[in-house]
């Protein structure tokens, strides 16, 4: 524990987002308005909402990708508007969008992208051939991401995105439009990722993945947090509400978002 001057120090959290707003050229209503939340080292953390309630622009703006109207925001105590290039060292992005070269083979991206990060001869080689048995994908690890099925795509993404062993990883539905047998895998692989202590955000429309991966959950709607905590409290703490769908459904609405 740090002392300093007599003084206990806080703990450094994995990350502290303090009233971030967001307003995009034009919009009359911002994208983000006041966010915040804390995460703490090791948490797998759960945001949660309807389309268009913010999720994404808060991830872009935690991954350094764009910058806020206004607020404050640190990941392990580092400041990641002041410090962008250092924040990225600590971080890894597995988005919605698939993130490889289709006309390369997964080894190839997976080289490349470790590279980015700095990684070379041996370490890079065993890296990439862990990444590649966590997810399943050895013996396909010589074929061009254009051949791979939506699943096999969803896993390489994420062996990308972990390629470099990130402190605080962000997944932005990464179990979306794949099968059943590769939504499994993937939980049960960032269930071991769990047990490292990696830190993750994660963010998903599939309820019952939040209430079984994530320790604490916010949901988000028109830009702010509504509610935030464990999913079994949530749930115990609204009455009629069985599930996290269901209590999801009761705070967000049932009208559809386009």
């Amino acid at each position: 524990m740090e002392v300093a001057e007599g003084n206990v120090r806080p703990p450094v959290r994995a990350l502290e987002v303090r009233q971030l707003v967001k307003f995009y050229r034009g919009a009359t209503l911002p994208a983000l308005d006041g966010l915040e939340m804390s995460i703490e080292p090791g948490e797998v953390f759960g945001l949660l909402g309807p389309n268009g309630a913010g999720k994404t622009t808060a991830i872009s703006i935690l991954c350094t990708l764009l910058k806020p109207t206004s607020g404050s925001l640190s990941i392990f105590g580092i400041d990641v508007l002041r410090q962008p290039a250092r924040v990225r060292r600590l971080i890894g992005l597995v988005p919605q969008e698939i993130a490889l070269y289709p006309l390369l083979s997964a080894r190839e991206n997976l080289a490349y992208f470790g590279r980015l990060h700095g990684l070379r001869g041996g370490e890079l080689r065993d890296r990439i051939d862990q990444c590649l048995d966590l997810v399943a994908l050895r013996e396909q690890a010589d074929r061009k991401v254009a051949g791979f099925s939506g699943g096999m795509k969803r896993r390489a993404n994420l062996a990308a995105g972990i390629l470099h062993r990130p402190r605080l990883l962000f997944l932005d539905e990464p179990t979306v439009g794949i099968d059943a047998q590769s939504r499994h895998m993937i939980l049960e692989n960032l269930g071991r990722l769990r047990e490292t202590g990696m830190t993750m955000v994660y963010t998903t429309h599939y309820m019952e993945e939040a209430q079984q991966l994530c320790d604490r959950i916010a949901i988000v709607d028109a830009g702010r947090v509504i509610a935030e905590g464990k999913p079994r409290d949530l749930i115990a703490g609204a009455v009629g509400c069985g599930n996290l769908e269901a209590l999801f459904l009761r705070l967000t609405g049932r009208q559809l978002r386009d």
